[in-house]
C-alpha cells in the first residue's frame, strides 16, 4: 500500500522553510512571482487583475501578488486542511482538488493560472484532467511547472510521476494550450 503524502505543518516546514531541504528562498520566489506577472501582462496587454493558485498550498504567492497589484483578487485551491484551516480566510484559499475547479471555479476565468508543485505529483489521469482544467479558466497566461523525465529535479519527489517531454507537449496541447517558454502557457485562441 502507498503512504498517502500528508499535507501537514511539518511538511511545509521541511520543503519550504528548512533550510536544508527548501526548495528555494523568499527572494527565490519574487523573482518567479515578478517573472509570472511580467509574462502574463505583456501576454495581456494589461495589469493581471485576477489569478487563480491551484495547489496554493499556504498561498504564499498572494501576499508578494498583492504588493505587485493590490487591488488583484487572488484565489487559492489546495487539497491540505492545515493550509485552508490556516492561510485560508487570511489568503483566499479554498479547500479543493485539481478535479474540484469545475465546482469551484465554473464559468470563472482568470489572467493568471498558477500550478506549481502539483502536477508531477499526479496520477496520469488526473493530470490530464488537470491541465484541461487550468486551461478552461485560463485567458491570459498559466504558469504551469512542470518537469519531463528527461529533466533533473530537486526536492520532494515521493509520489514523483513524471512523462517524456514529448508526452507533455500532446498533453497540453490537446487541452488547448500552446507553450511559450519557461513553464508559460497560452490559451490556443490568444495566439
Amino acid at each position: 500500500m502507498t503512504k498517502q503524502k500528508r499535507f501537514d505543518s511539518g511538511y511545509f516546514d521541511k520543503w519550504y522553510r528548512h533550510p536544508s531541504h527548501r526548495v528555494g528562498t523568499t527572494a527565490d520566489l519574487r523573482r518567479l512571482i515578478n517573472f509570472a506577472v511580467a509574462a502574463t501582462e505583456y501576454v495581456l496587454a494589461h495589469p493581471v487583475r485576477s489569478v487563480l493558485d491551484v495547489g496554493a498550498g499556504e498561498g504564499r504567492w498572494q501576499p508578494v501578488l498583492r504588493t505587485l497589484r493590490p487591488s488583484l483578487r487572488y484565489h487559492g485551491v489546495d487539497p491540505s486542511e492545515y493550509a485552508v484551516r490556516r492561510f485560508g480566510k487570511r489568503r483566499n484559499i479554498v479547500q479543493g482538488t485539481v478535479d474540484d475547479l469545475p465546482r469551484l471555479a465554473p464559468d470563472r476565468s482568470f489572467d493568471m493560472v498558477v500550478c506549481c508543485s502539483v502536477i508531477n505529483y499526479l496520477p496520469r489521469d488526473v493530470m490530464i484532467r488537470a491541465i484541461r482544467n487550468i486551461a478552461d479558466r485560463t485567458a491570459g497566461l498559466a504558469y504551469l511547472e512542470i518537469f519531463a523525465s528527461e529533466d533533473e529535479v530537486e526536492g520532494d519527489t515521493e509520489g514523483w510521476h513524471a512523462e517524456s517531454r514529448a508526452s507533455y507537449r500532446r498533453i497540453i496541447r490537446d487541452a488547448g494550450l500552446v507553450p511559450c517558454g519557461l513553464h508559460c502557457y497560452i490559451p490556443r485562441d490568444n495566439v
